[in-house]
C-alpha cells in the first residue's frame, strides 16, 4: 500500500473533492439544507483557493485517489494573541477508514496551526460519531464543552 499524501487543493480537484464533501454533508443529515445548496458548495471551494482567505482545506490521497478531506479556519480568539484554529469538518471515504487518513490530515491541520502561531486545535464532532470519536481520544483532549446553535 502507497504512502498517504496530504495537500493543498488545486483548482482541478474540484470534481474529486465534491463527492467526499457531499458524503461530509449527508452523513450529518444535512441534504437539503438550503445553507448547503450549490452557491454556497461553490463560494466554500473558491475560498479554499483563495490566498487571502481565513477558510482553507487539505486533501489526503494515495495512488492518485482522494480519501479524506479536512476544511479548518483561522479567527481571533479573546483568550489568546495569535489566531485559533479550527479544525471544521474532517472526512474520510469508508474503505480507508482506520488507515490512518483521519489522523494524517488531523496531525497535518495542527503542523500549520503550529507553523502560524495557533497554540493548539479545537473541533467538535456529533456526540453519535463514535467511530470518529476513537480517534479523536486518541489525538486530542475532550474540553468537555457542549455546543449550541440560535438559529436566525
Amino acid at each position: 500500500m502507497s504512502e498517504i499524501t496530504i495537500r493543498p487543493p488545486q483548482a482541478a480537484d474540484y470534481a474529486a473533492w465534491l463527492p467526499l464533501w457531499d458524503a461530509y454533508n449527508a452523513f450529518y443529515g444535512r441534504h437539503g439544507d438550503t445553507a448547503l445548496d450549490g452557491a454556497i458548495t461553490a463560494q466554500t471551494w473558491q475560498r479554499f483557493l483563495d490566498p487571502a482567505e481565513p477558510v482553507h482545506a487539505l486533501l489526503a490521497e494515495r495512488d492518485g485517489q482522494l480519501l479524506g478531506i479536512v476544511h479548518y479556519i483561522f479567527h481571533r480568539n479573546t483568550i489568546i494573541s495569535g489566531h485559533a484554529c479550527y479544525l471544521q469538518d474532517l472526512y474520510t471515504v469508508a474503505e480507508a477508514r482506520g488507515q490512518g487518513v483521519g489522523r494524517a490530515l488531523i496531525d497535518a491541520v495542527a503542523a500549520v496551526a503550529r507553523q502560524a502561531g495557533s497554540p493548539s486545535v479545537y473541533w467538535h464532532t456529533h456526540e453519535s460519531n463514535h467511530t470518529a470519536m476513537q480517534l479523536y481520544d486518541k489525538v486530542a483532549k475532550n474540553s468537555g464543552f457542549v455546543l449550541y446553535r440560535k438559529m436566525l
